[in-house]
């Protein structure tokens, strides 16, 4: 049965903003812990192609299915967040991280590949929705920020650790590298779930209410958002938003090889690298900013209008890197800017699905809605067979252009005029 919660939150009990910015804080840097088991894969694959002689397809089913795990279980994940407190589920996270990559130390045949990645995927999953339930929590008042900073450490994380990671790969092999990263950045998730804390009633502000920023007085339980039609438009629009940066994510490094442009050096605002380590570094840097950015942009000119711009931007990004990209300045250029445009779903999509369902249940709504990020996964090794078909991208990259405009109208014009009749009709 549906929850009604009253317009003004008590006061009694409120924490300080420098314990709701302390938690928030907590939760970034263990997104920023497990960025790499996501980031980070794209720099393994051509030596475990070199290594074992598998054809990239395949080594990519790996990608899909920690993208898979990492995703559809964040509603159960969620449930026991909600049920239980988010340190269990962190805690557990953790130490799934690091036994995942260890198999992938010791793997010699894709199926140990398929496991490692898999387990992987369960561990980051209940880290990522822990910790972005619990900012949605947290943060009311901010939520579209609160989730972008929360994401952004998931985003950006990976950023410091390109080089050292591809370095690393060089000089001791990448099954030494898997287990180096994936048993440090594992224990110190360990570490940080002792200090999680879901805020308890009345220690944060009342949520947001105007004009420009609809939320609902009404909390759903996870059971009603399934038959709310409004759930599978936004699930929609996350699948074909999505679909696109995860087959760049997935494929960065093979499609900068296929293009020529890997090792060639590029110098920009007074740094040189090979165009593959420069576009790799800037890439999180901007996935990672865009998160709190376009989450703040949304907070102040709604969910809907910031979708529009940024779904726009995306599809713009993709076709203009797929017109220059073989150029390495450009690669560089272009790719930094698809991953500034495609990294805010992160915290729009969440957001929006707390203001439109409640926060009462928010970590087990949005792990709901965060699903669609595996739905796309499930494209990345279709995007493969078309690239290994027919010898280029081309297809790939119109089509994901496409979809991202697609999205950006969908918001506008279905979105948010429905969006507003349903939060209107719950303070009924």
């Amino acid at each position: 049965m549906t929850d009604m919660v009253q317009a003004t939150a008590p006061t009694a009990g409120r924490v300080s903003d420098t314990y709701r910015w302390a938690q928030l804080a907590i939760g970034v840097a263990a997104m920023v812990m497990i960025a790499n088991y996501q980031y980070g894969w794209t720099f393994f694959v051509p030596d475990i192609q070199k290594t074992f002689g598998w054809d990239r397809a395949s080594i990519q089913w790996a990608f899909t299915l920690f993208v898979l795990f990492e995703t559809w279980l964040v509603p159960v994940e969620g449930w026991f967040v909600d049920k239980y407190g988010p340190r269990i589920v962190v805690l557990v996270g953790g130490v799934l991280c690091a036994i995942g990559w260890v198999i992938n130390a010791k793997a010699t045949t894709l199926n140990g590949y398929y496991l490692g990645m898999i387990i992987a995927g369960i561990g980051a999953g209940g880290v990522y929705g822990t910790c972005v339930g619990n900012a949605l929590k947290w943060f009311p008042d901010k939520r579209g920020l609160a989730a972008g900073i929360t994401a952004a450490g998931f985003g950006a994380g990976s950023a410091l650790t390109v080089a050292p990671i591809q370095a690393m790969i060089k000089d001791s092999g990448f099954q030494s590298t898997f287990l180096f990263f994936g048993l440090g950045q594992g224990i110190i998730v360990c570490i940080l779930a002792f200090f999680l804390m879901a805020p308890k009633a009345g220690q944060t502000p009342a949520a947001v209410q105007n004009a420009t920023l609809q939320q609902t007085r009404r909390n759903y339980q996870p059971t009603e958002v399934l038959r709310q039609p409004i759930f599978w438009l936004m699930y929609f629009m996350f699948v074909i938003v999505g679909a696109g940066g995860l087959m760049v994510t997935a494929n960065l490094k093979p499609i900068a090889v296929d293009w020529k442009v890997d090792a060639v050096p590029v110098t920009l605002i007074g740094m040189t690298m090979t165009a593959v380590t420069f576009a790799a570094t800037i890439d999180r840097v901007l996935n990672g900013l865009t998160r709190p950015f376009f989450g703040w942009i949304s907070d102040m000119i709604g969910r809907e209008n910031t979708m529009f711009i940024a779904f726009g931007m995306e599809g713009i990004g993709i076709y203009a890197l797929y017109l220059l990209g073989h150029d390495p300045v450009w690669f560089v250029i272009l790719s930094g800017f698809v991953f500034f445009a495609w990294g805010e779903i992160y915290s729009l999509f969440p957001s929006t699905c707390t203001d439109t369902f409640g926060a009462k249940f928010a970590t087990t709504n949005a792990g709901l809605l965060y699903t669609a990020k595996g739905t796309a996964a499930l494209l990345v090794p279709i995007a493969n067979l078309m690239q290994q078909t027919s010898g280029h991208w081309d297809n790939v990259f119109i089509i994901a252009a496409g979809a991202n405009i697609l999205a950006s109208l969908l918001a506008i014009l279905v979105l948010k005029p429905w969006r507003k009749t349903v939060v209107a009709r719950s303070a009924v």
